[in-house]
């Protein structure tokens, strides 16, 4: 039998958004003001040694866990209900439309049936969920359907983890969709509400960078790119003799050589911004667009010095720094002054606290 409501679960309840990378774990929890305003009440991270988390595969269950545990009680928060997300190579997504009027028990049984189509495994190893889109734009009294399927074991590793630190998974996502949640509210605050605006936005990430370009709640192209900050990571011991270890540390801490910036830093960012507008012209030739209108930075890797204004002049294009939390009132418990330099850091989890406003 197919396990149905893991990815898409609609189940009310206060939530954290949990985002474990191959480098760290984000913690983002959301809540309302007065006023009905978005509040962010807590965010934390807790860094991951390289090989823990490789390609989105959990390597060291028992060290992440730890990790996530620690990051749970660094946060304070005591919300136990989680949100978590797979990364997109480990789900297969399919829309397809299906009559209206259908029951959600129909439904149910006519996405197993359709599903089996696409998975190139036993749908006895996969947990399976879908969500209505909308009605569908071809066939007018037909719905649009989106089905996402996992194999059960990449399932029950998010599962186990939270569990293991005491938490309760409510939600499994997959974290491009969180993602582009929390960015489609970013691209709302530019003129014009975003309307009919091309944005690029690329989340940087230790091993690879994740490109989305969006118009209108619509994805024109995404594609993962081959470079992230573990290539400065790399930099550094080789200029330094640091141990990989050492090196990752001291470039979160900023304690590094008065040299650095220059003959480290610098090089490797003007190679990141050639590297995303290469990735545009991957974009521009394979589709039928010529330019974007914006392009976003996201990402642990994406405040370092200099890197905006790299990939302004190396593309042409208006480019900014994320800061998912942008327009919220800010709790309390969070520590400003470091936020405002890992905020770029929080856009998926931040997408998938969001999802405690959607159940």
């Amino acid at each position: 039998m197919i396990s149905l409501g893991t990815l898409f679960s609609r189940k009310p309840a206060p939530l954290l958004g949990i985002d474990i990378s191959s480098s760290s774990i984000k913690l983002v929890e959301l809540d309302h003001d007065p006023a009905g305003q978005l509040l962010l009440s807590r965010c934390a991270i807790e860094p991951l040694e390289a090989g823990w988390i490789t390609d989105g595969n959990v390597e060291k269950f028992d060290e992440v866990a730890q990790a996530l545990r620690r990051l749970v009680k660094k946060s304070g928060t005591r919300t136990r209900n989680v949100a978590l997300a797979l990364p997109p190579s480990a789900v297969i997504t399919k829309k397809l439309v299906m009559p209206g009027g259908l029951t959600e028990q129909e439904m149910e049984f006519q996405v197993e049936a359709e599903a089996s189509q696409y998975i190139p495994f036993p749908v006895d190893e996969v947990s399976l969920d879908f969500c209505v889109v909308g009605p569908s734009t071809g066939a007018p009294g037909d719905l649009e359907v989106l089905i996402a399927a996992s194999r059960k074991e990449k399932v029950q590793d998010r599962q186990g983890l939270a569990e293991a630190a005491g938490l309760k998974p409510v939600v499994l996502d997959i974290e491009s969709f969180a993602s582009r949640l929390a960015a489609g509210r970013l691209i709302e605050r530019l003129p014009g509400k975003g309307a009919g605006t091309i944005v690029a936005l690329f989340e940087i990430g230790a091993m690879t960078a994740s490109m989305h370009v969006l118009r209108d709640d619509q994805v024109l192209y995404d594609r993962d790119q081959p470079f992230g900050g573990a290539q400065l990571t790399q930099m550094i011991v080789r200029q330094y003799g640091f141990s990989p270890e050492e090196a990752e540390a001291k470039k979160r801490s900023g304690e590094l050589p008065q040299d650095y910036a220059e003959v480290v830093l610098a090089p490797f960012v003007e190679t990141l911004a050639h590297d995303i507008g290469r990735a545009l012209q991957f974009f521009f030739t394979s589709t039928p667009h010529n330019r974007v209108d914006h392009v976003m930075l996201a990402g642990g890797s994406a405040p370092l010095a200099g890197l905006v204004e790299a990939v302004t002049q190396q593309t042409s294009f208006p480019c900014s720094l994320v800061n998912p939390f942008d327009g919220m009132e800010i709790g309390q418990d969070v520590r400003v002054t470091r936020l405002g330099r890992e905020a770029p850091a929080y856009l998926t989890s931040c997408g998938l606290a969001m999802r405690r406003f959607l159940q």
